[in-house]
């Protein structure tokens, strides 16, 4: 009865005494401009039109032109018309996460579209735009975390607090690896924004893809392509308050947003809208400003909180993986992960391309001796696809170069070793023992032991003792 007292108490203390509103004077397009605000309105501000009684329209503040606010609109503007009243919202936008929002779906406007009933509101509020722990004040980023991949676990090694940009064309399967690392990773919350996603996709992801055993430990936010503007780039910011909320709590956090590209289209949509001028592919400049101010908010918070391991897909348009949002995102991230059409064709997935790819914590994110066993297997692959195009002609003579012929021997194994399926986990340590098995390099068990020597040096460094759980080399 207590709690319940309190929250009355508590919406009572915070109801309005008053509206502040203006009146719409012009809709142009998408474009809602209103006058009449004073000086209450700001660029990000949420204003409601009303059309008629019970119905509201959310609208954020994009601009102003001649003392007039202009608007986007969260959904239509069907049933505007000129003198609506435009009602300000008195507070920022912001959201009450708590626990029980795990294992939920829920829309850009943090309301829940699975049908499993209203979402409870914490005490704590997390803003949507929210700016990133200074730099000065953060910490740097963990020992590796497991993600279930073995790609990923070896030559792409990802610390805790790494932001990871995965690159890829349409069709190429990275949604499905996104899915993998979700239900897979060792962190102990996952957040996921399906941006700009298809429809009909959303259901077959969260079912087929993530599971029951991944949705009970993340929060999915959605929003799908044919949303306004507003709510695909709002997606976004949600995954990442939420993502920020978990972080504050101290917990290891992997966030996935898919994709950056659409995000930075709705961004195009609504810089072009308010007048910005074009400038690469038609993208104006606020969209590479607003990359950078997404992705910076993730990564190890300050002293005492946890962390948050950024995986963010970028849809690359015609395979070119130079075009402008592609070239930006690999600037601002900690690593890039290229998926290959090519690869995917001939049958193996995740397609990831391991010698384009580049984990910017490696080669510190494992042991020396598990360097050596990635050094060696890259320097196989190497060797094999420099002389590929020889070898399937026939062209090739056997004992020509003996490093060819251990290329040529052993490839195959390793292909194997990157191909897997979507059912299938493997940890670090098997990961790296089933590698050096393949390459002949040092055993598993030695390079085990010593990244647990590492990691309790490590610990030992900062006055701290391992706590919760096995270490990386007990596992």
């Amino acid at each position: 009865m207590t709690r319940i007292a309190d929250k009355v108490l508590g919406s009572v203390s915070t109801m309005k005494t008053h509206e502040i509103y203006g009146r719409v004077t012009k809709v142009l397009g998408l474009m809602v401009e209103i006058a009449g605000f004073g000086d209450h309105l700001s660029i990000g501000s949420h204003v409601t039109i009303r059309p008629t009684e019970g119905r509201d329209i959310p609208c954020e503040v994009v601009g102003f032109k001649d003392e007039r606010a202009l608007l986007l609109p969260f959904g239509t503007l069907e049933g505007i018309s000129l003198g609506a009243p435009a009602i300000i919202q008195e507070t920022r936008p912001e959201i009450h996460p708590t626990d029980e929002w795990l294992g939920r779906v829920i829309n850009a406007l943090g309301d829940p579209v699975d049908g499993n009933g209203p979402l409870d509101k914490g005490d704590v509020h997390v803003p949507l735009r929210n700016v990133p722990p200074p730099a000065h004040n953060r910490q740097r980023m963990g020992t590796q975390l497991d993600l279930g991949v073995r790609a990923m676990n070896s030559f792409l090694a990802t610390c805790q607090g790494q932001r990871m940009g995965i690159f890829s064309g349409s069709g190429v399967g990275k949604s499905v690896l996104l899915s993998m690392m979700a239900r897979y990773t060792e962190a102990e919350v996952a957040v996921i924004g399906l941006v700009g996603e298809r429809g009909r996709e959303v259901q077959e992801f969260l079912e087929d893809d993530l599971g029951e055993d991944g949705l009970r430990r993340s929060v999915v936010v959605v929003a799908t392509g044919d949303e306004p503007a507003l709510m695909r780039r709002q997606a976004a910011y949600m995954t990442m308050a939420i993502a920020e909320h978990f972080r504050a709590q101290g917990k290891k956090v992997l966030c996935l947003i898919d994709s950056l590209t659409r995000f930075a289209m709705a961004q195009r949509e609504i810089g072009l809208s308010v007048g910005e001028p074009p400038t690469s592919k038609g993208y104006p400049p606020t969209t590479f400003g607003e990359l950078a101010r997404l992705l910076e908010r993730a990564g190890p918070g300050a002293p005492g909180e946890g962390s948050i391991t950024g995986l963010f897909s970028v849809l690359v348009e015609g395979d070119d993986h130079n075009e402008p949002i592609s070239d930006a995102v690999r600037g601002i991230v900690d690593g890039h992960i290229v998926m290959d059409r090519s690869i995917a064709d001939r049958g193996r997935y995740p397609a990831i391309d391991v010698l384009k790819s580049v984990s910017r914590s490696m080669p510190g994110a494992v042991s020396p001796e598990r360097n050596q066993i990635l050094k060696k297997a890259k320097q196989i692959i190497t060797s094999y696809e420099n002389m590929e195009e020889l070898i399937r002609l026939g062209a090739y003579r056997k004992g020509s170069d003996p490093v060819v012929d251990e290329a040529i021997k052993i490839y195959p194994q390793l292909e194997e070793f990157l191909s897997q399926d979507k059912d299938d986990r493997t940890s670090i340590d098997d990961t790296f023992d089933r590698l050096a098995e393949i390459v002949g390099g040092a055993s598993g068990n030695k390079a085990r032991g010593n990244d647990q020597a590492r990691d309790r040096r490590q610990f030992q460094s900062m006055g701290q003792q391992p706590t919760g759980g096995q270490t990386e080399g007990d596992a």
